[in-house]
């Protein structure tokens, strides 16, 4: 087995050190490395020890860049991003044909939206394994703040991190799903007592439905679409969803969907990435794809 160069050492320790001036923590830094935070630390220890000078200040809430690591931070930043954006242009340039894009997505999307997305990627990219991981809005952004996701697609109201990038694709409309046939159905619901089955609290739909102001209560809280259509098609109650919702998953279950004008529900969905780094080729590819197909919804 080849032995380490003192320069793998370097530039590790190097990167190591952006990342930690970057979130002005250790422990952050180390979790979004992948490292033990011992194991950062040593590696911070070495880096000074090598340099003859301290490079942080330690603060109550973290560390901070001393004059020295400031200095070392200015030389070497703006190198290590023309590196990488150079590897990522190579990458783009040759085109990757094989690998993995992690997708975080609201579960309600996968519904009506991920699926023409990922099919149009795929048909494109058949060697590439594309990892859906469908969670709350909140889950969402937290997969791709610690880099567990490439790329999220979620609603921007869930979306208040100044550590990313958000890209608009489409505005959603709410509808409501009910087991009972309205022949004149009301389409103002503000003074409605409504019995409604959703999503727990920390969803944005539902707060969403809350901050409307609606006189609503919930009967039940559920954490995926079928079991909130199977509850309501059992006549427990009924639910606000999107209305992009397909009819066919409706009339397997003998539900009717009413359109809402009162009060006006809707969200826009946006593709968010890490704002400190470059996306990956595959990434880049996925999210133009999402772009064009939410540009004809």
């Amino acid at each position: 087995m080849r032995d380490s160069h003192p320069t793998d050492h370097l530039d590790r320790s190097l990167r190591s050190f952006l990342r930690i001036a970057q979130l002005g923590s250790v422990s952050k830094a180390a979790e979004d490395l992948g490292l033990s935070q011992s194991s950062l630390s040593k590696q911070l220890s070495a880096l000074e020890q090598s340099l003859g000078q301290t490079l942080f200040i330690r603060t109550g809430r973290g560390v901070s860049l001393n004059d020295a690591g400031e200095l070392l931070r200015q030389a070497i930043e703006p190198a290590y991003s023309r590196i990488d954006s150079a590897i990522h242009a190579v990458r783009q340039e040759h085109g990757i044909h094989s690998g993995t894009v992690r997708l975080a997505t609201v579960h309600t999307l996968s519904y009506y939206f991920m699926s023409d997305v990922a099919a149009a990627f795929m048909s494109t990219h058949p060697g590439v394994n594309l990892s859906l991981l469908g969670r709350s809005s909140p889950e969402v952004v937290a997969l791709v703040e610690s880099g567990k996701a490439d790329v999220g697609f979620v609603y921007d109201s869930a979306v208040d991190c100044g550590g990313l990038i958000s890209h608009s694709l489409f505005d959603d409309h709410m509808c409501r799903i009910s087991a009972r046939h309205e022949a004149v159905p009301s389409t103002d619901l503000r003074h409605q007592d409504l019995r409604l089955i959703g999503f727990p609290p920390h969803y944005a739909l539902r707060r969403m439905i809350h901050s409307s102001g609606l006189q609503s209560g919930f009967v039940a809280e559920v954490e995926t679409i079928d079991a909130m259509l199977r509850l309501v098609a059992s006549g427990l109650g009924d639910c606000i969803l999107p209305s992009r919702i397909p009819d066919t998953l409706l009339h397997e279950h003998q539900l009717h969907k009413y359109p809402i004008e009162l009060p006006s529900l809707q969200r826009r969905v946006v593709a968010i990435l890490r704002a400190d780094r470059d996306p990956q080729a595959l990434t880049s590819r996925l999210l133009e794809c999402a772009l064009r197909i939410a540009q004809s919804v």
